[in-house]
């Protein structure tokens, strides 16, 4: 406890002039407040004029000071993260912006300063423990939460929008419930733009064009009512089928796992065996082509060669048949045994192994 030594001379926030604070500092000692009240008043009764007795000067100076007083009183100040709602009367005028404003004092104007930057989050289909009361854990709701998708399915989605004030003076006065008509716009967006979906994107990759859509129809609701709110953000929780058949479901989906992992092994195979075929086919085309190119080369060759032997016939019948003749049987006779026979010499000539002599004369 502090005891009487600790004001005496002085004053809890310094000590006596010309003594030391414990700090190596002199301090001084704050005026008396009685002092100052009645140096006050003193400064008031000399600057009110004086008049006689039953003059009506005090007065009016009283009135000319508070009208001062009252007409100051018109200032106030908004804070970066605030706007200014002035009513005149109650009734709505116009929004300030953050800084020092003026407005016509009370009563006949007022302001309101509602903070416009915080976010706020409202969550539909589902409660945090927070909001509905439990010990831990979340909530389901399963009125706000289940929804019929386009494909005549029924899909189960949380969800949660984000929001801001972005106009104070349509925020209090244009609606009357604005969390409770931010979240049956987002009820009403969201089950719109699930009944245009199927279900397999929804419980996939296509949350994010459902979040975009979804934001987009809240925000045209939101300003058709001119509710004065942003809205910034919309974030799926959850998509999943119905609890009752998520058993089901599951197993369709891996069974379609299993359809989708054999036509990638079926695909796979066709994209290793079609190359391979079209290489081959391109292939076999080409050995045709060649074929055809060198068959009708050598059927030109083989005309060409039977038109100049059958001009040089016409020009010389008898040396052409004795040479046709001898190219003849030079080819037929070139791998056969021969045996000379001469009429004249009345028999068989004596042997000569011409093949022999001729495989001997290779081999060598």
């Amino acid at each position: 406890m502090a005891n009487d030594n600790d004001f005496r001379g002085g004053s809890p926030w310094g000590s006596p002039p010309g003594g030391n604070n414990g700090s190596g500092r002199s301090g001084q000692t704050p005026p008396n407040i009685d002092e100052l009240i009645e140096k006050f008043q003193k400064l008031i009764n000399n600057f009110i004029p004086k008049g006689k007795p039953g003059s009506k000067r005090p007065f009016i100076f009283g009135l000319v000071l508070l009208a001062i007083v009252w007409a100051l009183s018109g200032l106030y100040r908004v804070l970066p993260d605030e706007q200014g709602v002035v009513l005149r009367f109650g009734k709505f005028v116009t929004t300030t912006q953050p800084g020092l404003n003026y407005h016509i004092p009370y009563p006949v104007e007022s302001v309101l300063t509602p903070k416009v930057t915080k976010v706020n989050r409202i969550d539909v289909g589902f409660r945090s423990a927070s909001d509905s009361g439990m010990s831990s854990g979340v909530g389901d709701v399963p009125e706000e939460s289940l929804m019929l998708t386009g494909d005549e399915n029924i899909v189960n989605i949380d969800f949660s929008v984000f929001w801001v004030i972005k106009d104070a003076g349509n925020f209090l006065f244009k609606i009357q419930s604005p969390v409770e008509t931010v979240k049956a716009a987002a009820e009403t967006a969201m089950r719109e733009v699930i009944a245009k979906s199927r279900l397999q994107p929804i419980l996939t990759e296509g949350r994010s064009k459902i979040e975009i859509e979804t934001q987009e129809i809240i925000q045209s609701i939101l300003d058709e009512y001119e509710s004065g709110i942003q809205v910034t953000q919309v974030q799926t929780q959850k998509a999943d089928p119905p609890d009752q058949v998520i058993d089901a479901f599951r197993d369709v989906q891996a069974a379609r796992a299993d359809m989708e992992r054999s036509k990638n092994e079926a695909q796979a195979y066709a994209n290793d065996v079609i190359p391979r075929a079209r290489g081959d086919a391109a292939k076999i085309l080409q050995q045709a082509e060649a074929y055809k190119k060198q068959v009708v080369a050598a059927a030109e060759g083989e005309a060409s060669r039977f038109l100049a032997i059958y001009n040089e016939y016409k020009n010389a019948k008898q040396v052409t048949q004795e040479r046709m003749y001898l190219e003849t049987m030079e080819k037929v006779l070139a791998d056969i045994d021969k045996v000379i026979i001469d009429r004249k010499a009345g028999g068989v000539v004596p042997y000569l192994p011409l093949p022999e002599l001729s495989k001997k004369g290779s081999s060598n």
